[in-house]
């Protein structure tokens, strides 16, 4: 049976971290959300208690996953009013680009800049197609997409060219009701980020650590911009702990 009583969201990398934490402060204000992600039961926590919620294994850079998670949520709610383009992984840390191997390299490339597109591509045909038109995607940056931290190259990038998306797929939506923009974080306490507080390098080369910030802080951001009528957009946003070296960075 479909339902379509309550904005339906669809966010990735729902399993853990900021995926989490949007996930359930979209479930506790009313949405229904599609939970994606690659650990089935993961996602089943995230998912506990909250019967409108929809649970979907899928990897993102796996261009038939995207296909069955959007095919599972139209059978499902029959619309789609926000993609959260939020999986994501860092890749080996601490390794310089002249010992990264092509793998490695892929890998975060292949989730982090083809899945978002290959969603964003699946929400914008959906959302373009759907009565009433329109929805709203919002891709989640990263500080990284600003400015790169040491030996950081493949994520760097691929925040880099989310960037690039985020601006190209805003303009291209725009005949269509379909508004875009991107959350660019900053130390949200997650396990991603649990290093952050044990030290990281410095573009000093100095070992330093740094603070976090309650993940639902994030969490309330994006609700913010999910939630804004679609007249309306927050082209890019900055949510990162005060004192983490950001401004001046290097």
């Amino acid at each position: 049976m479909k339902i379509t009583h309550t904005k339906i969201a669809i966010v990735t990398g729902a399993g853990s971290g900021i995926g989490r934490a949007v996930s359930e402060e979209l479930l506790r204000t009313g949405w229904s959300v599609a939970l994606a992600g690659r650990r089935e039961e993961k996602l089943a926590e995230t998912a506990a208690g909250h019967p409108e919620a929809l649970v979907v294994r899928a990897d993102v850079s796996r261009p038939e996953d995207v296909a069955a998670l959007f095919a599972a949520v139209r059978d499902r709610f029959g619309r789609l009013d926000l993609l959260f383009n939020n999986a994501g992984t860092f890749g080996p840390g601490g390794v310089p680009v002249e010992e990264l191997e092509y793998s490695a390299w892929r890998h975060v490339v292949d989730t982090n800049l083809n899945g978002a597109f290959l969603c964003a591509q699946a929400a914008y045909r959906q959302m373009k197609e759907q009565d009433p038109q329109g929805g709203r995607i919002i891709n989640n940056g990263s500080i990284s997409a600003h400015a790169p931290r040491p030996h950081s190259v493949a994520y760097t990038a691929t925040k880099h060219a989310l960037t690039g998306l985020t601006k190209s797929l805003s303009l291209d939506g725009r005949p269509y009701g379909i508004a875009v923009g991107q959350i660019d974080i900053g130390n949200a306490a997650t396990d991603m980020t649990e290093r952050m507080q044990r030290g990281v390098p410095q573009a000093n080369g100095q070992l330093a650590a740094e603070p976090v910030m309650d993940a639902a802080d994030v969490a309330r951001t994006v609700r913010h911009m999910a939630e804004l009528p679609l007249e309306a957009n927050v082209q890019f946003a900055t949510v990162l702990a005060t004192a983490m070296p950001y401004v001046g960075r290097g």
